[in-house]
């Protein structure tokens, strides 16, 4: 294993996190430069993906490195019957970094295990997704100016949602307050809970979504996804429980901001958009500038 790679957000301290963030302030002020003129860096997404391979793209072309690898694991010899052990094995020896998204969990792990090179986890199915979670931490402190302290809501699905998940670890370090709205159905896993309550992080569950997001500074969205549901029927249910408008933000703070990791579906509704404490187009914007960070930290750079 190169111990440089990204699997969970577990890999990175406190410290390590701020720094990344400092990182991601320069490449945001100068996105473009040659740092990674003569570094291949390797493409492997098993599983559809817009946002998050995109701005992966554009963070490696923007420091001039080159990209290989699939956008489908039916263009890859998965089909043929080769085994991630192998494909990682092969692909390692192409290139110097591995960026990775497939829908089995501690897939990426694994990965990290038998690669030569780091590996970065672009999401493994319902566990992590760190990158995400980085941006989402940048987005948190530009619009907050700081990570401390704060009343973060999460609505929707908390039980799939590996961005969720991954952005609770990351705060855990800054003594937040959480809300958790979710439909019985979709609360936030056990182990989670275990994992704040043994480290005196204050939360707090319901199932209205209501003006109680008035003592919100940061309200995290979630889409439903259809994707994670083996019974249709139980997707069915619950795919259009909670709906954020425009006008349920009319009592809540002058510093909230709306983040979503996208895709939308219809959990926020269009008019809610031009309202300025709507940030997730921003938010995926600023993947590209916490990703160009991530990838200089994974190689040393």
């Amino acid at each position: 294993m190169d111990n440089r790679s990204l699997v969970s957000i577990d890999d990175y301290t406190k410290e390590e996190i701020l720094e990344v963030l400092a990182r991601a302030t320069e490449f945001e002020k100068n996105p473009n430069s040659n740092i990674l003129e003569g570094k291949v860096i390797s493409s492997l997404f098993f599983e559809p993906s817009t946002r998050t391979r995109l701005s992966f793209e554009t963070a490696i072309s923007r420091m001039g490195g080159k990209i290989v690898g699939f956008t489908d694991a039916s263009s890859s010899s998965t089909t043929k019957g080769e085994t991630l052990n192998d494909t990682i094995k092969m692909v390692s020896n192409y290139s110097d970094l591995i960026v990775m998204r497939h829908p089995i969990e501690g897939s990426a792990r694994w990965a990290s295990e038998v690669s030569d090179v780091p590996v970065i986890n672009a999401g493994d199915g319902a566990n992590q997704h760190p990158t995400q979670t980085m941006l989402d931490l940048y987005s948190i402190q530009k619009t907050q100016g700081t990570l401390e302290n704060l009343n973060i809501f999460m609505v929707g699905d908390l039980k799939y949602g590996r961005t969720v998940h991954s952005l609770l670890m990351a705060l855990s370090h800054f003594n937040p307050t959480f809300h958790f709205i979710a439909p019985k159905e979709l609360e936030i896993p056990r182990a989670y809970k275990i994992f704040m309550d043994e480290n005196n992080i204050t939360y707090y569950e319901h199932t209205e979504f209501d003006s109680i997001i008035n003592d919100a500074d940061i309200l995290y969205m979630t889409r439903v996804q259809r994707e994670r549901f083996a019974d249709p029927l139980e997707y069915e249910k619950v795919k259009n429980v909670y709906i954020l408008k425009n006008d349920m933000l009319k009592d809540t703070r002058d510093n909230l901001r709306i983040l979503h990791p996208l895709p939308r579906v219809n959990e926020i509704a269009v008019d809610v958009d031009a309202n300025p404490k709507a940030y997730y187009f921003e938010q995926a914007l600023n993947g590209v500038y916490a990703r160009q960070a991530i990838i200089a930290k994974a190689l040393n750079l």
